[in-house]
């Protein structure tokens, strides 16, 4: 039987973020990278979404290594909670190194794994199948590699996340001639990022966004609050620059942001002269026109540093007339509204707000049509696989790869849990694995069929309804009256007699049912006799659902 190599994406194919996808050849199992996603509006109480790891822990005695891309979110941030069940070790870019590390002493399960830090170019032997070695791209962080996998099958390439920068702030540019010697030497698969498939053109140099940033500093009359993403490196040394340039301190709001700054800072990857960063309590001591603010909550989330501002909930900021806010990023798809509503909440306090869409202050960190199809051009794969993105997005990569007739042996557009099977003889995919989301609730990891997402929803839409119901701990049979009370369901002006009527009706349909309640017993039917008269009767009361929730009391 000819031996397979089985492509296994477990986040980031279908939609954005969590981004994790396994090889397997044989005995031995790669996986490139292993991110997060973010909770969206509805997902109540949800603190990260990872990726569903059951394939892998069937088969860990198989898992070699996490290889690393660079050092975002949404490539790295479900290692704390993957990396004590997988115990493998990780190989990653020096700064996403550092970032890592620094992640992994917050979780005490997590203290103790291996991290490893690479260069590019030098090549890592993998178990038994695979060859591995980094190079160098352009993303929106330092330190951005893609891979390159060699398999008993061939090489597989795998992009990370990247565009074509010729003016990248850091000066380390995208290495094409790497790229072309692998695509000279055959490639088999090339896996590509989506993100901005469906954008033409080139995506536009971070130095076009430097040189806004400098400008809008310099002609700013009073401080200025800079609001990006916590790991955009090469933003906080532009924003820096600009500072120094025109005589003002720089102050850090928001703890990831300030820990990403310190991980940056001690590896080099961030030049601060001296004296330039200042605690925020010296900057109130300032004039204003000194005073440059970085932030978080660029895509307006709830408990970020800028949103609690321009909600006028931050202990130590406060939003002053003649503050010029700068949000140097993109909403990402579904944080359009919350986005929107704090530039409205600052621009009501009377600061002056530049955006993406008024001014170039912000540049995406992907490629464009015209960069995917260079690479594409350059690789020349024999498989071709589009990753990271909504399935709008790869199709659309895929429909580039099919007008430049590359990957003629085949052009996959695949979801999470989708196992694409590549042997000497051809390609199959006609096998699904499990890749749901997995949501972390506090200290709880929860799957999509959980019960208690949906009791969430119930209670924010209609609130929640306790009927308790007294019964003698003799006969079993109903004390008194049942008590109705609520919370979240309507107002006390609104229910009227509404719960005496309720209790009424509890009581005699379980009366006139015979239901009783079982001493020390399983009274499961007791209780959803309780909680189906309750639910019918409001429903056709109110025409409100809320959730009912039956307390028995034994006297």
């Amino acid at each position: 039987m000819t031996s397979s190599l089985r492509i296994i994406p477990l986040g980031g194919l279908g939609e954005i973020g969590k981004n994790m996808m396994a090889l397997e050849y044989e005995d031995d199992i790669v996986i490139v990278d292993c991110g997060v996603q973010f909770p969206e509006e509805g997902m109540f109480g949800v603190d990260l979404i990872i990726p569903d790891i059951s394939y892998l822990l069937e088969r860990l005695d198989k898992v070699r290594a996490i290889l690393i891309t660079h050092g975002h979110e949404d490539h790295i941030g479900a290692l704390p909670f993957i990396l004590p069940q997988l115990k493998c070790p990780v190989y990653a870019p020096r700064l996403a190194h550092g970032l890592i590390t620094a992640k992994l002493k917050e979780r005490r399960v997590a203290r103790d794994l291996v991290v490893t830090p690479i260069d590019p170019g030098i090549v890592h032997q993998i178990g038994d199948s695979f060859e591995v070695s980094w190079f160098r791209v352009c993303h929106s962080i330092p330190d951005a590699m893609g891979i390159a996998i060699g398999t008993p099958l061939g090489t597989v390439i795998h992009t990370g996340d990247f565009k074509i920068d010729h003016t990248p702030v850091d000066g380390r540019i995208f290495d094409l001639p790497s790229l072309s010697h692998y695509g000279d030497d055959g490639v088999l698969l090339l896996c590509s990022d989506s993100t901005y498939a469906e954008v033409p053109g080139y995506t536009t140099s971070e130095k076009v966004v430097g040189e806004a940033l400098d400008r809008a500093i310099g002609e700013a009359d009073g401080r200025v609050l800079v609001a990006t993403f916590a790991s955009l490196v090469s933003r906080v040394q532009q924003v820096v620059d600009a500072a120094v340039k025109h005589g003002r301190k720089v102050s850090v709001v928001g703890r990831s942001m300030v820990d990403t700054i310190k991980v940056a800072t001690e590896l080099g990857y961030l030049k601060i002269p001296e004296g330039i960063l200042v605690p925020l309590s010296v900057t109130r001591k300032l004039p204003a026109e000194e005073v440059v603010l970085m932030t978080t909550g660029s895509q307006g989330e709830p408990t970020s540093a800028l949103v609690r501002i321009a909600k006028q909930e931050h202990r130590d900021v406060n939003i002053m007339v003649g503050d010029t806010v700068i949000i140097s990023a993109t909403p990402i798809p579904g944080n359009e509204l919350p986005v929107s509503h704090t530039i409205d909440r600052l621009l009501r306090q009377g600061a002056k707000v530049l955006y993406d869409r008024i001014a170039t202050v912000h540049v995406h960190g992907h490629a464009s049509q015209e960069e995917l199809k260079l690479v594409l051009r350059l690789v020349r794969p024999k498989y071709f696989l589009p990753v990271h993105g909504e399935f709008r997005h790869l199709t659309a990569h895929a429909q580039l790869a099919w007008d430049l007739d590359v990957a003629k042996d085949g052009i996959f557009v695949m979801v999470d849990g989708d196992v694409l099977e590549l042997t000497e003889d051809g390609s199959r995919m006609d096998e699904r694995i499990s890749a749901g989301p997995i949501y972390i609730d506090g200290l709880t990891a929860r799957d999509d069929k959980s019960a208690v997402f949906s009791e969430r929803r119930s209670l924010s839409k209609d609130g929640v309804v306790v009927v308790v119901v007294t019964t003698s701990k003799d006969s079993g049979e109903i004390v008194g009256e049942p008590v109705a009370v609520s919370s979240g369901f309507l107002d006390e002006s609104e229910t009227g007699n509404l719960f005496e009527e309720l209790s009424f009706a509890v009581a005699k349909d379980l009366s006139n049912s015979g239901t009783r309640h079982k001493k020390n017993g399983e009274n499961g039917e007791f209780k959803a006799k309780v909680k189906e008269t309750a639910r019918g009767f409001i429903a056709s009361s109110v025409r409100r659902s809320p959730m009912i929730v039956p307390v028995v009391l034994e006297v």
